[in-house]
């Protein structure tokens, strides 16, 4: 059978009587997925898998104990045999035709009326894939496919109007393979996308040119589009149908007003979805191999914004203190860490544009580093990262380094897997 005999259609049999012949792996899947569709399941075999029991043991479809009879196929739609014996199921299939009821033939994909594609779902999307009769094949391609609509690289975009929603998507802290693999995909199904400063921005580049891109981003005392405005776009834009998107930096959730957002599109009835990100705190240190948490050096850390909120967390250099947008007040909290106890020779990693080309990492201490920062040009977006983890870096002057904090040489710093990166020492 040429592919070209193929005629590619659907069948909706909610409701239907169909009848499977066999109880084996094959005929239990092949009824599972008559079942998924609605139909009404008949199955004749002698013996029947466990799966198929626990089925008719639930009810979901009849299974008639016995070798197959030629009447089985009267009145049925839809006709599945896969009894692994050829002439029974050649039986079957001659049975089928003179009834002119389409009928899959497990043992003979040649003689078969009909062929059962390799199927997968990704949101309301079904995807039938046939390739020559090769079921190994149309697997293949099948699971391909699904991973590209999955993952954002095929259009799952509506092109029919349909309910508005609103996903808050968290996009990492910039590079665009820090996204995940959920706000790929749904960023791909987007009419609207309302975007922050921060983030994937190139990911805007991939969009169709029919998408409308709202720019809310904000920068350090600049908020050109006030929070309340970003709420009342969100819904507005869901109201009139719209799956909208929005693309923050990092992690919606921590220190992004995503919170916010999310309650404000529940109570106008807007559905919501939050897709939590990689957030910065963590992982631009992590671009400069400094980890929050370390084995003999810190158990915990806090995450802050202002040097106002300093006093509430240890001022001990085996807690780390992650200070995010903090460039501008960085004299102010290293000021008030120091008069609440933390040495001035505690390690202070800055990390400004992690994960990007122009990514820079600025090592000093807590005594020095709001001088070095004025003088080499800090700015945001950067992390400032306090407290002894940072010695781990490899960046960090071998003088930062002690043999007690780690089982790995000091004198040898770990490969540097992040992009090309600029460093400043004391």
């Amino acid at each position: 059978m040429a592919i070209q005999d193929i005629y590619p259609t659907a069948l909706r049999l909610l409701g239907r009587p169909v009848l499977v012949v066999g109880g084996g792996p094959v005929a239990a899947r092949r009824a599972k997925g008559l079942l998924d569709a609605g139909a009404r399941v008949t199955v004749v075999a002698p013996v029947a898998s466990a799966a198929l029991r626990e089925l008719a043991d639930a009810g979901l479809l009849t299974w008639e104990p016995r070798t197959y009879r030629s009447g089985d196929v009267d009145g049925v739609w839809f006709v599945q045999t896969a009894t692994g014996d050829s002439v029974v199921d050649a039986q079957v299939s001659s049975d089928a035709e003179a009834q002119r009821v389409w009928c899959v033939n497990a043992s003979d994909h040649e003689a078969s009326a009909a062929w059962t594609p390799a199927v997968a779902v990704v949101d309301d999307v079904k995807i039938a894939v046939n390739a020559g009769g090769d079921p190994r094949r149309a697997m293949a391609l099948r699971d391909a496919v699904a991973t590209a609509l999955e993952s954002g690289d095929l259009p799952l975009r509506r092109r029919r109007a349909s309910v508005g929603t609103v996903a808050l998507v968290g996009g990492g802290p910039g590079d665009t393979g820090l996204i995940t693999v959920r706000g790929r995909r749904l960023l791909g199904q987007a009419d609207v996308v309302v975007a922050d400063r921060l983030g994937p921005r190139e990911l805007l580049n991939e969009l169709a040119p029919d998408v409308r891109v709202i720019e809310v981003g904000k920068t350090p005392g600049h908020h050109p589009v006030p929070q309340s405005e970003i709420n009342q776009i969100l819904v507005d834009e869901a109201l009139a149908g719209h799956r909208v998107v929005r693309l923050k930096g990092g992690d919606p959730y921590v220190l992004g007003r995503g919170g916010e957002e999310a309650e404000f599109c529940r109570r106008h009835g807007v559905e919501v979805e939050v897709v939590a990100g990689v957030t910065s705190a963590i992982s631009v240190p992590a671009a400069a191999g400094i980890p929050v948490t370390h084995r003999g050096l810190a158990k915990g850390f806090s995450v802050v914004t202002g040097h106002e909120e300093l006093s509430e967390v240890p001022a001990r250099p085996d807690h780390t203190v992650v200070l995010l947008m903090g460039v501008g007040q960085l004299r102010e909290s290293a000021s008030a860490l120091g008069k609440a106890g933390l040495p001035g020779d505690t390690p202070v990693g800055i990390v400004e544009n992690g994960y990007l080309p122009n990514q820079r990492v600025t090592i000093g201490t807590l005594g020095t580093i709001a001088d070095q920062a004025e003088a080499t040009g800090v700015a945001n977006p950067a992390v400032i990262v306090i407290g002894d983890v940072v010695r781990v870096s490899p960046f960090a002057p071998s003088h930062f380094k002690t043999a007690d904090y780690s089982t790995t040489s000091p004198n040898k710093p770990r490969t540097r897997t992040t992009s090309p990166t600029r460093v400043l020492t004391p």
